[in-house]
């Protein structure tokens, strides 16, 4: 028998590679014959560059960027083990959480440690960059990571605007001549989960702007600026990109991605499931099981358990999604090939508790489903049952 299984992480309890092996211990504690595939998952969001460096026999790479309010913070990104793919995720160097809450203000802070990270990359050789954009601090458009990739966003009197998403109704001309020329070779793509154009009722600004400490009156100067820029962009560089499903990701870091990079946006659980080759391994499957801290509605807008499952029944291989917490709305999961939901508490418990046991609930979860899937080879098939 044949089992794969392919979690996110939990947050703030088990990383992707911690749940995979508690599954995995689960499965063998039913049944011990089993042989069970390891494939950690991710969304392209936090936790993307361990899951890949650690699915590929990969390394991480430190690096010292410019943080999104201008001070020094140390970076991480990955070099997979193909030796030519760099995997970055944007919050490492331009994050929400590398702002203290009383000092977040999208009007400021920058996305220059992006571009850091990733010319760094190239330094190393990479020919193929992933870049994962959630999370970000950001409303700049993606101006900062390009100032630092050597691309311009010119004041009408020839200076480089400043930082941050408020100078940029400065600008009044982008120059990409200085941009690094390692980047026309280079196969960008990147991990985004959302559809947002640039500027709206819909756009970065009005959607994220808030949370990154935008007042009502600063997420229309935010995006107001965004619409300037982007009509820069369009006459300058002549790419109209800004109502592109995706380009409002990261305060318009995937605009700018879009636009001054040429860069292909793809879901991000489906870019890992991709790099990891999950479809190689579910061969000869006879069940996969996923699962994450918290399984709802939100989960079918590319999740990881969405994602697997759907992979899954593509080779007609039934997947169980064994969560933290199942919550209203995961029943819809079931039209998507998704045979069960399994929360791994047994019985009243705190999130605190919980969290804190979650590696010991996982594997006993896993368990009763190999149980429930063993009864259910006997139940259908007693001889096949016994052989197992």
């Amino acid at each position: 028998m044949r089992i794969v299984v392919a979690p996110d992480s939990f947050k703030g309890s088990l990383t992707a590679v911690e749940a995979a092996e508690a599954l995995a211990r689960g499965v063998w504690a039913a049944v011990p014959e089993a042989e069970v595939v390891q494939v950690p998952m991710a969304d392209g969001g936090e936790g993307t560059v361990a899951t890949l460096v650690a699915g590929t026999g990969g390394r991480l790479v430190t690096h010292t960027v410019t943080g999104p309010l201008g001070r020094p913070v140390e970076a991480q990104f990955g070099l997979l083990g193909d030796g030519e793919t760099a995997v970055i995720e944007m919050a490492a160097a331009s994050g929400l959480l590398l702002v203290p809450p009383a000092e977040r203000n999208p009007l400021v802070t920058s996305t220059f440690g992006t571009g850091e990270l990733i010319r760094a990359a190239l330094d190393l050789g990479s020919r193929r960059l992933l870049v994962g954009i959630g999370g970000s601090a950001t409303n700049d458009g993606g101006v900062g990571m390009l100032q630092a990739l050597g691309g311009r966003v010119l004041t009408g009197d020839g200076r480089d605007v400043g930082p941050g998403g408020g100078a940029l109704a400065e600008a009044e001309r982008i120059d990409l001549s200085g941009l690094d020329p390692r980047l026309q070779s280079v196969d960008l793509l990147v991990a985004c989960d959302v559809d947002n154009p640039l500027c709206g009722s819909r756009g970065a600004s009005a959607v994220y702007g808030p949370q990154k400490g935008a007042t009502p009156e600063m997420v229309a100067r935010l995006d107001d600026n965004l619409r300037h820029l982007a009509n820069l962009v369009q006459r300058d560089l002549g790419r109209d990109a800004a109502e592109m499903p995706g380009a409002g990701a990261a305060g318009g870091l995937g605009f700018g991605m879009l636009a001054y990079l040429g860069a292909r946006l793809a879901p991000g659980v489906q870019v890992v499931m991709d790099t990891v080759r999950l479809d190689e391994k579910l061969q000869g499957a006879t069940l996969v099981i996923t699962g994450e801290g918290r399984t709802d509605g939100q989960t079918l807008a590319g999740k990881v358990p969405m994602g697997v499952a759907g992979r899954a029944a593509r080779l007609g291989i039934p997947a169980v999604v064994v969560s933290g917490a199942v919550a209203p709305g995961a029943e819809a999961l079931h039209a998507y090939n998704v045979a069960a939901l399994v929360s791994i508490v047994p019985g009243p418990l705190s999130l605190d508790e919980a969290m804190a046991q979650a590696g010991a609930l996982l594997k006993r979860a896993a368990e009763e489903v190999m149980r429930l899937v063993s009864l259910g080879l006997r139940l259908s098939d007693p001889a096949a049952g016994a052989e197992r």
